[in-house]
């Protein structure tokens, strides 16, 4: 009977320290949705200087399949799902870019980033097929030529 009473007064504690990790967690992403820029650190393709790419760190966030296929030249290929657990890896010193087909899977991996600490990471808009459709890395350089044009 001791060791039942036990087994449920570490399972009664366990629970409830569990329940109070998450009020901390949520409450530290209110805290940051309170105070992250309107775009949360999204940047459109045509705001990226050619150059500014060879300064960038760049994460490719989709699956390695899709990464071996194609990607913006210098891409290291950590799968969204992943970033977290690669934060090692990444740095907090430069520039940050993380990108997937369309943005959608890139946004939940950089907010995690984000909510982690990362305030040097952006998110292409986009993703990559939108990155693609508007010149790659010369979207800047297309972006600065069709203004002039008009």
């Amino acid at each position: 009977m001791f060791k039942f009473i036990f087994t449920l007064f570490i399972v009664f504690n366990t629970s409830l320290a569990i329940a109070d990790n998450k009020a901390i967690v949520i409450d530290e992403m209110a805290g940051y949705l309170d105070f992250v820029d309107y775009g949360g650190g999204v940047i459109f393709a045509e705001q990226i200087p050619e150059e500014e790419y060879k300064k960038m760190f760049i994460i490719d966030a989709r699956d390695k399949g899709q990464f071996d296929k194609s990607h913006i030249p210098g891409a290291v290929n950590i799968e969204w799902r992943q970033v977290l657990n690669k934060r090692n890896e990444i740095p907090k010193n430069k520039s940050v870019l993380i990108y997937c087909n369309t943005g959608s899977l890139s946004a939940q991996a950089g907010f995690a980033l984000r909510m982690a600490g990362y305030d040097n990471l952006r998110i292409l808009q986009g993703g990559f097929e939108e990155w693609k459709a508007k010149g790659g890395l010369k979207a800047n350089q297309r972006a600065a030529g069709q203004s002039r044009s008009h």
